[in-house]
C-alpha cells in the first residue's frame, strides 16, 4: 500500500507544478506583452503630438547674453540675383566752395563732416583789390553825372549852332563808356558776394565770404588760415549724399533678368549688420573695363545714414514682387532636425514694458516650431505651424539661448 501511494501521489504533484509553472509564465507574458503595447502606443502618440514649450528668463539674463526683440517681417527672399557694386555720388551733387578773386584766407568756418546749407559761410578771404574795385564803383556816380551834364551842354551849344559836333560826339562816349563800366562793375561786386546800391553809399569791405554753392556735407578742406588762394584751387569739397546712387555689376548672363523699377537690397561689405533699399532707374548699355559686367543704376531711398560714395556693398536684386514672413538668423534656433523661434507671451506683452526693467522681472517665450525657406541678406523665410498674431514679438537674436533654457529649472515643457 505504501508503494502504491508514492505511485500515485508523484505523477500527480509533477502534473500540478507543472501547470501553476505554466499558468505564471503565461500570465507573466502576457502582462509584458500588454506593457509593450502600451508603450508602442505612447510613443507613437507622442511623436504625433507637436511638442510645445516655454521658457522663462530673468531681466539679467537677458542684458548678458544681448537677446533682442523685434517682429516677424516681410521681405522678398524668392527669386534673387547677387551681385557687387559700389556706392557713388554724381557730379551735380557734388561742388567746389571757390573765390572769383584770389586772396589771403582769413578764416575758416567749417570743419570736415559739417552739415552745410546752400549759401552758408564756408570761409573770408581778404585782398586790397576788392577795396579798389567798391572804390572805383564808389566814384562813377560823380563821373556819370559830370558826364550827363558835359553832354547836356554839348547838346544845347549844337542845337544853338555856337558848339562844335565833334565835342558832343565826345561826351556822348564818355557818358557811354562809364555807364559800362558801372554795369561791369556792379555784376563783379555781385559776384563778389556784395551790394552795388550799399558800396555806392560808401559801405566798403576789406574781405568776402566764400559759400557754400548747394547744401551737404563737407567732404575735404583744401586750404588753410594765412594761404593765398586763387580761382584754380578751391577751398572746400561739398558731397549732397541725399543723391547717393548705387552702380550695381551685373553679369551678362543676369543682364536680361533687370528691369527699371527693381527693387535691390544690400549691405555694406564691410559691415554686413544693416540692410539698406536702392530702386533700379537705369541700365547700362556697355561692359564695365574687363570685368565683363554691366553697370546697373540705382538711387539709394530710404535710410542712407552711414553711407558715403566710395563704399562697397553686396546687393540682392528682387526679381519679382513675391514677399512672404521671414526672421533675422538669429532668430531660429535648431533642435533635433527641427527649427523654432521664440514668442512673447501674451501676458508680457500686454501692460508690461516689453523691456523688463529690473533684474527680478521675468519674461516669457513661447517655442513655435516654423518651416525654414531660403536665406538671404540676414534674412530666413519661415512658415510657423501656429497661428501668430501680427504684432507679437519676437526673440530676433539669441534664440539658441531661450532654447538652452527650455531644459532649465525655469523652463519647462508640455
Amino acid at each position: 500500500m505504501k508503494i502504491i501511494f508514492k505511485t500515485i501521489v508523484y505523477p500527480f504533484a509533477v502534473f500540478f507544478f507543472l501547470t501553476v509553472v505554466q499558468g505564471c509564465a503565461g500570465g507573466t507574458v502576457h502582462t509584458d506583452k500588454k506593457q509593450e503595447e502600451a508603450g508602442t502606443e505612447t510613443q507613437e502618440h507622442r511623436q504625433d503630438v507637436p511638442r510645445t514649450a516655454t521658457a522663462t528668463l530673468s531681466a539679467e539674463q537677458i542684458k548678458a547674453v544681448g537677446i533682442t526683440l523685434g517682429r516677424i517681417e516681410r521681405k522678398e527672399l524668392t527669386a534673387t540675383i547677387t551681385a557687387n557694386g559700389m556706392l557713388r555720388v554724381p557730379n551735380n551733387s557734388k561742388a567746389n566752395a571757390t573765390v572769383l578773386y584770389g586772396g589771403v584766407i582769413k578764416s575758416i568756418e567749417v570743419q570736415i563732416g559739417d552739415v552745410v546749407k546752400k549759401g552758408q559761410v564756408v570761409a573770408v578771404v581778404s585782398n586790397p583789390q576788392f577795396i579798389t574795385l567798391q572804390e572805383e564803383y564808389a566814384s562813377l556816380g560823380s563821373r556819370i553825372t559830370l558826364a550827363e551834364q558835359e553832354m547836356q551842354r554839348q547838346t544845347q551849344l549844337n542845337e544853338g549852332n555856337a558848339g562844335i559836333k565833334k565835342n558832343l560826339q565826345s561826351a556822348t562816349a564818355e557818358l557811354s563808356s562809364l555807364l559800362s563800366r558801372k554795369v561791369s562793375l556792379s555784376e563783379q561786386l555781385q559776384l563778389m558776394g556784395l551790394n552795388p546800391d550799399r558800396t555806392g553809399t560808401g559801405h566798403i569791405q576789406s574781405s568776402l565770404v566764400v559759400t557754400a554753392p548747394i547744401g551737404g556735407t563737407v567732404s575735404d578742406i583744401f586750404a588753410k588760415i594765412g594761404s593765398y588762394i586763387d580761382v584754380a584751387n578751391p577751398i572746400a569739397e561739398i558731397v549732397d549724399n541725399s543723391s547717393l546712387h548705387l552702380d550695381l555689376q551685373v553679369f551678362e548672363k543676369d543682364l536680361p533678368l533687370m528691369k527699371v523699377g527693381q527693387v535691390v537690397h544690400f549691405t555694406l561689405t564691410n559691415n554686413p549688420t544693416s540692410e539698406y533699399d536702392a530702386k533700379v532707374f537705369s541700365i547700362g548699355s556697355s561692359f564695365e573695363n574687363e570685368s565683363k559686367t554691366i553697370a546697373v543704376h540705382c538711387k539709394v531711398v530710404g535710410n542712407k545714414q552711414g553711407l558715403i560714395g566710395g563704399m562697397n556693398i553686396t546687393g540682392i536684386v528682387s526679381l519679382n514682387n513675391v514677399v512672404g514672413p521671414a526672421v533675422a538668423d538669429g532668430a531660429i534656433a535648431e533642435d533635433d532636425g527641427r527649427y523654432y523661434i521664440f514668442v512673447l507671451t501674451e501676458e508680457k506683452a500686454a501692460g508690461i514694458p516689453v523691456e523688463p526693467q529690473h533684474k527680478e522681472e521675468k519674461m516669457h517665450f513661447e517655442r513655435i516650431e516654423v518651416i525654414k525657406g531660403v536665406s538671404n541678406m540676414g534674412y530666413t523665410a519661415v512658415t510657423p505651424l501656429k497661428d501668430i498674431a501680427g504684432a507679437a514679438r519676437i526673440v530676433t537674436k539669441g534664440a539658441f539661448f531661450v532654447n538652452a533654457k527650455l531644459g532649465g529649472p525655469e523652463g519647462h515643457e508640455h
